[in-house]
């Protein structure tokens, strides 16, 4: 046997980057975590796996419907599948399908030539990511009880918190708010029960649910709700508590306001900008850019949207309409990891600060990592699962705990630093209406369809 021939026989030759296809697509449902989520696992002819993540509360659906278009291309021409697809994604929920395939897509790449994906997309500005954590309080509280919690996180290591000021504390509040009543009173009979999950029931003993799902779908201009002084008073008494109880050292966001206008709005921020707000996040829809500009204009309170925008064509709308000091895009809808990148950059030219939202498992918080770790103008990156024990479980290869003292550490394995997804743990925590762990999704292999947009 010529030396070549013995040389060969112990070196993988199936690993050439340039022969990689994509073999199959399959999905894990997952609830609890604090959320509803679906992995992915994007097979290869050479046995690399890309791991990737629907977003919260987003249907798999529109990661399974762009597997026919996907089988037997090679995962390393990310960008050219990218474009292929991204006209299937949209905003909200509905880039979820899009954004987590492109996730996978990059874990295969960075796995198959060896690098971190933070190295794909143009290496780091910093070794670690600060971190935020959002916190919850259910139930009726008041400020005092959200400044415990939130000294909690702080105990943890945590230097960047958030949390919620909304309408939804006025609720029992006599006085309070003046909206029409079949509003206030379809929120109050879902106070007990977060919106996102309600909804598309038809049944006759789930038509209160469809009713409630439909009130939370009118957007902020058309509900008709106001806050009164009184409930001024109290929103504001609430964040002067909870800032009482952490002190001024530690930056703090502030988020869910509920569906009211951008008058309410700029009446509410004026009380709040004594307590050194971080930003505050997503007061209207994000398309509302000029009632957002009169916002910016009443207030010192720096602004934040972004968590359900698509794309960087909408970016570039919102951060050049001068109104915001903060963009948040969620890795899982913006478009995935590089199209994060790109809106990072184009926020930096218009000097805005980007913050990513985060509500997802370690995969996505991971995937959001990388892309901060390479991004100039990053800030800092949300953990909404710190109380969830399991969450650091359910990946296998990366440092744990994935989160100490406030900081992700960038990983420095290939990909996006993940060797596996631990099924184990996923088979205790697997969506009810679920039947097993990667199923077949065959029937997904032919979808056909004249995808051209134009003539």
């Amino acid at each position: 046997m010529e030396l070549k021939e013995k040389i060969q026989q112990n070196v993988n030759t199936c690993s050439a980057p340039s022969a990689l296809k994509i073999t199959d697509i399959r999905f894990t449902d997952i609830e609890g975590g604090p959320f509803e989520n679906s992995l992915i696992k994007v097979y290869t002819n050479q046995g690399i796996v890309g791991f990737g993540e629907v977003r919260d509360f987003a249907c798999k659906q529109y990661a399974l419907m762009l597997k026919s278009r996907l089988i037997n291309e090679n995962p390393c021409d990310v960008d050219r599948l990218f474009h292929r697809i991204k006209q299937f994604g949209y905003h909200g929920r509905q880039g979820g399908g899009v954004s987590g395939i492109e996730v996978a897509l990059w874990d295969i790449v960075g796995k198959a030539y060896s690098v971190p994906v933070y190295q794909l997309i143009g290496g780091k500005y910093r070794d670690t990511v600060t971190v935020y954590c959002d916190t919850d309080v259910y139930g009726k509280h008041d400020g005092k009880a959200m400044g415990a919690a939130l000294k909690k996180r702080m105990e943890k290591g945590f230097k960047f918190l958030k949390m919620d000021v909304g309408i939804d504390l006025l609720l029992d509040e006599p006085g309070t708010l003046c909206a029409p009543a079949w509003i206030l009173d379809a929120m109050r009979e879902d106070a007990d029960m977060p919106v996102f999950k309600r909804g598309g029931h038809t049944t006759e003993e789930n038509l209160k649910e469809k009713a409630i799902y439909d009130l939370y779908n009118i957007e902020h201009p058309f509900t008709g709700i106001h806050i009164t002084e009184k409930g001024l008073d109290f929103l504001e008494q609430y964040v002067a508590d909870a800032r009482s109880v952490v002190g001024y050292d530690v930056p703090i966001s502030i988020d869910h306001f509920g569906h009211i206008g951008a008058e309410d709005c700029i009446r509410l921020l004026r009380r709040l900008e004594k307590y050194n707000i971080a930003w505050a996040e997503d007061l209207l829809p994000w398309q509302y850019t000029k009632q957002w500009q009169r916002i910016a204009a009443a207030t010192t309170v720096p602004l934040c949207t972004g968590e359900d925008t698509y794309g960087k064509e909408a970016f570039r709308e919102i951060v050049s309409s001068g109104a915001f000091s903060v963009i948040h895009p969620d890795i899982l809808t913006a478009g995935g990891i590089l199209e994060t990148k790109k809106i990072g950059e184009i926020a930096e030219e218009h000097g805005v600060a980007m913050a990513i939202h985060n509500a997802e498992s370690p995969v996505a918080f991971l995937a959001a990592v990388h892309t901060a770790a390479a991004t100039r103008n990053f800030l800092a990156l949300e953990h909404h699962s710190n109380d969830i024990p399991w969450w650091n479980d359910i990946v296998i290869g990366c440092d744990k705990p994935i989160i100490a003292d406030g900081q992700a550490k960038v990983p420095t394995a290939p990909g996006l630093g993940i060797t596996d997804i631990n099924d184990e743990a996923l088979k205790e925590h697997m969506h009810s209406k679920v039947k097993g762990l990667w199923e077949d999704t065959s029937d997904w292999d032919y979808i056909w369809s004249h995808d051209r947009l134009w003539s």
